[in-house]
């Protein structure tokens, strides 16, 4: 088992977070700042917990999902559904600094971990609530699934013109930017309660957080706003034939990245079709669809590529140093040598699931975060010691375990 590093050192060390939120923002968000040195106890419902334990694919307990987003944290199992929140929250709140939440907008008040009710308690207290679209607005009841939030930001819908409606994108963009988000609006409310010793209340909608990205999405709508045409956009959408992706002759495919003029020399050059090579060329360029010479751009990379094999292309281009890169399947990215050399994937000893990969911030590099990752926690591991040091008396905590409201980890199964 990987032996846990003293985070004494480390920049949050001695901020207190409970965690309450579930699936993937909030345990992504909490999960870093654990790695930042924050002591993270993570509550979840006894028997069920966090949903994501149970999804596909799994180690031998819990999935892969769950463990890679929940490093670095104690587990509390404890029934808040009934009477027994008035009598547990108050003091987990006397603990706490920061209360990270996740649940639509009036489940935390009728659990009594709404910011109005334990901030009143404990007014030094950081109350951070994720939510799809924020606490307010007419959105504010939908639930906020990332594919929702990416079409409601018109990051979907940004496509080249087609009659097939738009890909589900395979990478979760909503999620991410509203853990990324409250970990700064967390570091940030941390920073001026030790200045000034004031709480916060952070209403972290996922939709506002990818929304305020959205730069080159929204970047013609802005034109169009004030009065312009939006035209031309920006190509960073598939138009673009010098940013793109193309087939290669074995049946993979490469990604192209040719935007400045000096790197589409470079590649004409090493395809010998110096004859694409414009002298005109200016930097507003670079993002168009480059008008008339766009089909010929497309056919001659499209014909280059077909020619050659995935790996064998993106050999060569590595070698001239121009930004070409293979389509990766998972699996290949997964063993990237410069995944490798980085560091930026460990490997760590976990007591019930053996030795399992572990995504690693790439903070550590600087001293910043844990180098290597703590592993995620059974289901109410935690729940007896912590309760202890919240400073529930053994009576209390007996009767929970007895009646159910409180769950520990028999065994790593």
């Amino acid at each position: 088992m990987t032996a846990p590093e003293t985070p004494g050192h480390r920049p949050l060390a001695g901020m207190r977070i409970l965690d309450f939120s579930r699936l993937l923002p909030g345990p992504w968000a909490t999960q870093l700042l654990g790695a930042l040195g924050a002591d993270v106890v993570k509550v979840e419902q006894p028997v069920i917990g966090d949903l994501s334990r149970h999804n596909y694919p799994r180690y031998r307990r819990d999935s892969v999902y769950f463990n890679t987003v929940n490093a670095n944290k104690r587990s509390l199992a404890i029934d808040l559904s009934g009477s027994t929140a008035a009598e547990v929250v108050p003091t987990l709140v006397d603990w706490a600094d920061v209360l990270v939440e996740s649940f639509r907008p009036g489940v935390a008040a009728r659990l009594g971990i709404d910011a109005e009710t334990v901030r009143a308690r404990k007014p030094a207290l950081i109350h951070c609530a994720i939510s799809g679209f924020g606490q307010t607005g007419p959105l504010s009841h939908i639930a906020g699934h990332d594919l929702v939030i990416q079409a409601a930001t018109g990051v979907l819908g940004c496509h080249p013109p087609s009659e097939a409606p738009p890909d589900v994108p395979g990478f979760q963009s909503a999620d991410y930017a509203g853990a990324l988000m409250s970990v700064v609006a967390i570091q940030a409310a941390w920073a001026r309660r030790l200045q000034d010793g004031s709480g916060c209340t952070i209403d972290l909608g996922m939709y506002d957080a990818l929304l305020s990205m959205c730069t080159m999405p929204l970047a013609s709508a802005m034109s169009r706003a004030t009065g312009g045409t939006g035209e031309p956009r920006a190509e960073v959408f598939g138009s673009n034939p010098r940013y793109s992706t193309y087939r290669t002759a074995d049946g993979g495919a490469v990604a192209v990245s040719l935007l400045e003029a000096r790197a589409w020399e470079s590649f004409c050059r090493a395809i010998g079709r110096v004859d694409l090579v414009r002298a005109d060329e200016t930097a507003a360029d670079r993002l168009t669809g480059h008008g008339e010479h766009g089909p010929r751009y497309r056919e001659a990379i499209a014909s280059y590529c077909r020619q050659h094999s995935r790996d064998a292309l993106v050999d060569e281009m590595r070698r001239l140093g121009i930004a070409i890169s293979a389509v990766l399947d998972p699996d290949e990215a997964l063993a990237l040598d410069h995944a490798r050399e980085r560091g930026t994937v460990a490997w760590i000893d976990h007591p019930a699931e053996g030795r399992i990969p572990q995504l690693r911030t790439p903070l550590h590099q600087a001293g910043l975060a844990a180098s290597m990752p703590r592993p995620a926690p059974g289901l109410g591991e935690h729940s007896i010691d912590f309760l202890r040091e919240a400073g529930f008396d053994e009576a209390r905590i007996a009767r929970w375990v007895e009646n159910g409201t409180v769950a520990q980890l028999e065994s790593h199964g």
